[in-house]
């Protein structure tokens, strides 16, 4: 077909103008069913990605001030229903989808985003048991966080009057369900903490914090949303206060009761795990009491009897002559250590004699009392005529004395003595 003066010719950017206008006007709510694929979130605060099915593939945007309201995160893979309105991306020339809304498919947003939370806490270990502290058996101040007017507080308040009228509580009030009810909650947890260190670092004697109970009463998964905010999960893992988490009803679940050291179905039976019967503690005391006065009445008894039973005794009536039978005895004692040191020396002196004997014949002395002598040369005894020479000077010894003399020869001895 040839182009002449009564042809109409768009430009580029007035055909895409135009299309965006018959799309924007007749897709302005819609609804669209697909699986999600290149999702991408960039600083910006926008979230880009496709939806697909079998055959087709749709770009989607989702602006920073509808992704803000978003409750779980988006996967590739997830099968979701987007709620938006069709439009054209003039630069590219491309229609898409600008996402408003955003819904799992086949399960609610705030599920999946309970489930997704849960499952990163769970493997940061902000579940495990170990870490989880003991309640105080008997805490001298319990603080709440919960709302100033709801049903829960006055339920606290009404327990603590019954059990334990004169506990002190500390009340922090927070809204419990809304967009600003996850940060006011998260910063009471805070500020109760910082307020024992403050006691702490002062050296005050005011009663600190023991435990805490947060909480609220009943209601929808979204009315509870605040209680699963991953913001009031670190707060209460973060607490070096005990945390008692009591939110909603018996069978509702939130992720602060997995996080917290202790779960109560509702906000009253909390009240009760911490505060106990004053009146059930009155009656244990007094028990207590009337044990051990009835225990030491006992010990008493017993002491006394055995106190008379000592003063009946021999030895306590008759004193002088339990002396004496011991001065007997020493007396004994003595006489048998003198025999015994007799005996001794008399074997002693026998055993000396015998000994004296033997060395007595040994001696050489009583070989010079028979008649012979010992001659001696420069303190030598001479035992042989060749050990002497005429001129040496001897040294004889008698069983008398001695006799000193100078030789003057010497012979083999066949000579006669002379008389």
């Amino acid at each position: 077909m040839p182009v002449d003066e009564k042809t109409h010719v768009y430009s580029v950017t007035g055909l895409t103008r135009d299309i965006r206008f018959i799309l924007e006007d007749k897709f302005p709510e819609v609804w669209v069913e697909g699986e999600v694929s290149n999702f991408r979130s960039p600083s910006s605060g926008h979230v880009y990605f496709s939806l697909k099915d079998e055959s087709s593939m749709l770009k989607c945007v989702m602006f920073r001030s509808a992704n803000s309201r978003r409750k779980f995160e988006i996967e590739d893979g997830m099968h979701v229903l987007c709620f938006g309105r069709i439009g054209v991306y003039d630069k590219q020339g491309q229609y898409q989808l600008y996402a408003e809304i955003i819904e799992p498919q086949g399960k609610g947003a705030l599920f999946v985003a309970f489930e997704q939370l849960k499952k990163k806490l769970q493997k940061e270990g902000l579940f495990e048991e170990e870490r989880k502290r003991a309640t105080p058996f008997l805490p001298m101040r319990v603080g709440v966080v919960t709302s100033a007017t709801g049903a829960a507080i006055r339920d606290v308040l009404k327990v603590a009057r019954r059990r334990f009228s004169n506990m002190e509580i500390t009340i922090c009030p927070v809204k419990v369900q809304g967009d600003e009810a996850r940060d006011e909650i998260a910063q009471a947890i805070r500020d109760l903490n910082e307020y024992n260190r403050y006691l702490i670092d002062a050296g005050l004697k005011e009663n600190p914090v023991d435990v805490i109970i947060i909480g609220r009463g009943g209601g929808s998964l979204e009315d509870l949303w605040a209680f699963n905010e991953e913001a009031v999960a670190r707060a209460i893992f973060a607490s070096e206060i005990p945390v008692i988490s009591a939110v909603g009803h018996e069978i509702d679940y939130t992720i602060s009761d997995f996080v917290a050291d202790r779960r109560a179905a509702t906000p009253s039976a909390a009240a009760e795990l911490v505060i106990p019967e004053k009146d059930e503690l009155t009656g244990r005391v007094r028990a207590f009491s009337d044990r051990s006065e009835t225990a030491m009445k006992s010990r008493l008894d017993m002491a006394g009897a055995k106190l008379r039973s000592l003063k009946e005794s021999y030895v306590l009536r008759e004193p002088v002559n339990v002396v004496l039978q011991l001065g007997q005895q020493v007396d004994d004692l003595g006489r048998r250590a003198r025999i015994k040191m007799a005996h001794y020396v008399e074997l002693g002196e026998s055993a000396f004699a015998a000994l004296s004997g033997k060395l007595e014949a040994l001696s050489p002395l009583s070989v010079l009392n028979r008649g012979y002598s010992i001659t001696f040369r420069g303190g030598r005894v001479v035992k042989n005529i060749k050990g002497v020479k005429a001129g040496d000077r001897l040294l004889t010894r008698l069983s008398n004395g001695e006799v000193s003399s100078r030789v003057e020869g010497t012979g083999n001895g066949s000579a006669e003595p002379e008389e």
